[in-house]
């Protein structure tokens, strides 16, 4: 009986929510706490009859929030309803988005959930999650599960073993999530026709790089799960497509959108046995690394003119460029510097200090892998290059992938050291 919401509709609901302020630091919910919150609601409705004016659900860290359903439909046979997700601050594509949930009587008893229109479908393995089903990742699938019990006693109190006789059958939906995930990178990770219904502690955090570190580490696992040998580290969006200009042989899956997450992508690399790796980058984050650096944001760490200028002595530039150098402004700089007075060997000589601090992370974690690093121009023109040997992989076999490990946890999701592996999308949507 799941309604069919109109264009006006869905715009209708998304301009209701606050908007977003860049530098804010307001939380929301997650597409798993707004499928439960109209889970539960669409439940109290079928077994009373009667709309509930407002729900309040339990996160997977244990805090509660109350929502308002809207868009409900009532049968003797089914509810539903949706809830407008409201992301706080977080750039979050599903900021504004109806998320639904209809909840049928069931032949069998107990709790079914599947997913509707604008969920999307598993396609590949390495997400901890049945190929063919919908991609409603396990902690959310427990939120709604435990809310719809609270809806199932709130609405039958004299009937505690309602659940052990009676069935429901619960489907989640979100009526733009094709369009939606478009924006996202679930078409990469195997996940198509729309969005997944995710969220590890049931809330989003502004600007979260916790999340944004898990859809790097995800991507990584979804590779080496595809038999994936050789996996090409890009460090954007632009990047990786000049990366697979340099290398058409290799499927989609095997290219991660690394940001500045260098450090576990390699980490993930070595854990899943991958055996050769490319690093792909442009100028200012190839520099960081070769200053050691595995995490390159902009605001943790610079990059060291004198270390440049040292790089520049090492490879017997001129003394003018050395000087020049010591004073640039931006690795981009450095670069126009070196291709001023026609010298580029310290531009080559960068990149082999960033593939000598690579085998040094890998080596340091436990791995041994082929590795090759290439800095790329704007325009996608190799501009240095340089590789190892053959190395073998040491495989440490993980039973359970990011998104499994991370929801039998959900307290510390958002820890460092969680996400580093020791222990999202699993990001906020």
């Amino acid at each position: 009986m799941s309604k069919r919401l109109t264009e006006e509709t869905i715009q209708k609901y998304k301009d209701t929510v606050p908007p977003r302020h860049r530098q804010g630091k307001r939380t929301g919910f997650t597409t798993g706490s707004n499928a439960a919150a109209a889970a539960k609601a669409a439940t109290i409705a079928l077994l009373t009859g009667e709309w509930p004016e407002s729900v309040t659900i339990t996160l997977p860290i244990g805090e509660t929030t109350s929502m308002q359903p809207v868009e409900r439909a009532l049968t003797d046979q089914a509810a539903f309803c949706c809830m407008v997700k409201d992301a706080g601050d977080d750039p979050d594509v599903t900021h504004g988005a109806l998320i639904c949930a209809e909840v049928r009587h069931a032949a069998t008893s107990g709790l079914s959930l599947a997913g509707g229109e604008g969920v999307g479908r598993v396609t590949l393995p390495g997400l901890g999650l049945e190929v063919g089903g919908p991609a409603i990742n396990p902690a959310p699938r427990r939120q709604i599960g435990e809310n719809v019990r609270d809806g199932v006693r709130a609405a039958r109190p004299d009937e505690p073993d309602f659940l052990e006789s009676h069935g429901l059958e619960i489907i989640i939906s979100v009526p733009a999530g094709a369009e939606l995930a478009k924006k996202t990178l679930n078409a990469r990770l195997g996940i198509l026709g729309g969005i997944s219904i995710l969220g590890t502690t049931g809330k989003v955090f502004p600007y979260s790089t916790a999340a944004w570190r898990a859809s790097v580490i995800q991507a990584v696992e979804v590779a080496a799960k595809n038999s994936v040998d050789k996996v090409v580290l890009a460090t954007g969006g632009r990047t990786e497509k000049f990366a697979m200009r340099l290398f058409p042989e290799l499927p989609k899956v095997s290219f991660v959108e690394l940001s500045v997450f260098t450090g576990d992508g390699l980490k993930t690399c070595i854990r899943h046995g991958v055996k050769a790796v490319v690093f792909v980058g442009m100028m200012g984050k190839m520099i960081k690394t070769a200053q050691g650096h595995m995490t390159t944001h902009v605001a943790g760490n610079q990059v060291d003119f004198e270390f440049l200028a040292q790089v520049c002595r090492d490879t017997q530039a001129p003394p003018g460029l050395v000087e020049a150098v010591a004073n640039a402004n931006t690795g981009r700089h450095f670069l126009e510097l070196c291709q001023a007075w026609q010298d580029l060997t310290p531009v080559q000589r960068v990149v082999e200090l960033a593939l000598d601090s690579c085998q040094n992370f890998i080596a340091q974690n436990g791995g041994a892998l082929e590795l090759e690093v290439i800095l790329v121009d704007f325009d996608g023109t190799v501009l240095g290059r340089a590789r190892t040997g053959s190395g073998q992989s040491i495989r440490t076999e993980v039973s359970t992938t990011l998104i499994e490990r991370l929801s039998a946890d959900p307290a510390h999701s958002y820890d460092d050291e969680a996400m580093l592996g020791q222990g999202r999308q699993a990001g906020p949507s």
